[in-house]
Formats: structure tokens, C-alpha cells, sequence
């Protein structure tokens, strides 16, 4: 049996208003919308990219239209996103004004991290690997 290749993962998460994260992912941490997807007056669909990364956000209203069922589950909650950077403390100054999930910490494991949430609630954890030693 061939296994499949996996050539890049890409997470979407989802909203009832997608502008405020597309603001929030390109003012503060400086990503780029390459593709926005119109559904009504509003932006249904948005992909953002930086240096090869990329992030999807879809409004609710967006994807009850693509499949009902995925609609439903994308209400149940929050997304979780652990991101590494180069700089810690400039993402945290990045990220001022967020709300604060998580305080900066140090692991066992030699990471320095800290918690936010997005502007529509999803969880994200930025941590810089061997800070702490």
C-alpha cells in the first residue's frame, strides 16, 4: 500500500465575522491576505500567508452554504494553535491588547510561552523553544 504524501497542513478555523482576525493577523503578526472569498457584504472566506505559512478563516455563514454538517461543528468551540517564533517578547508586544489566556511561563522542556485569544475567541499559544536556558 502507498502512503500518502503530505505536502502542507493548513488549519482553518472559523468565525461569525472573519475581518477582525484578517486585521488582527496582518496588523500584529504581519501576514498577507492572498485570497478573500465575498459572501454577501461581508468577507466569507480569507487565506492569509507568511513566509510559507498560511491560515484560513471562514465565517459560519460561509460554510453552512459549503456543507451544513461542517457548519455545525464549527460552532462547538474554540480552535487551539500552538505557534512557534523566533521572539518571544516581540510577538508578546506584537499581541498587546489580546486577551491574555495564559501568562508567560517557562516549560520543563525550555520554552517560554504565553497565551492569547484571537478576536473571535480561538485560542493561540506562542512559544520560543530554548528561551529559557
Amino acid at each position: 500500500m502507498k502512503l500518502a504524501e503530505v505536502k502542507k497542513i493548513t488549519p482553518i478555523l472559523f468565525a461569525e465575522e472573519v475581518e477582525p482576525c484578517i486585521r488582527f493577523w496582518t496588523e500584529k503578526i504581519g501576514f498577507k491576505t492572498t485570497i478573500e472569498v465575498p459572501e454577501g457584504n461581508k468577507i466569507g472566506f480569507v487565506l492569509l500567508e507568511k513566509d510559507r505559512l498560511e491560515l484560513m478563516y471562514q465565517s459560519f455563514a460561509s460554510v453552512d452554504k459549503d456543507n451544513a454538517a461542517t457548519g455545525v461543528a464549527a460552532r462547538k468551540g474554540p480552535s487551539f494553535l500552538y505557534i512557534e517564533v523566533a521572539d518571544i517578547d516581540a510577538a508578546l508586544a506584537a499581541t498587546k491588547g489580546a486577551e491574555i489566556t495564559m501568562p508567560m511561563r517557562t516549560t520543563f522542556y525550555q520554552s517560554k510561552e504565553f497565551g492569547i485569544k484571537d478576536p473571535v475567541g480561538h485560542y493561540l499559544i506562542f512559544a520560543q523553544q530554548g528561551a529559557a536556558s
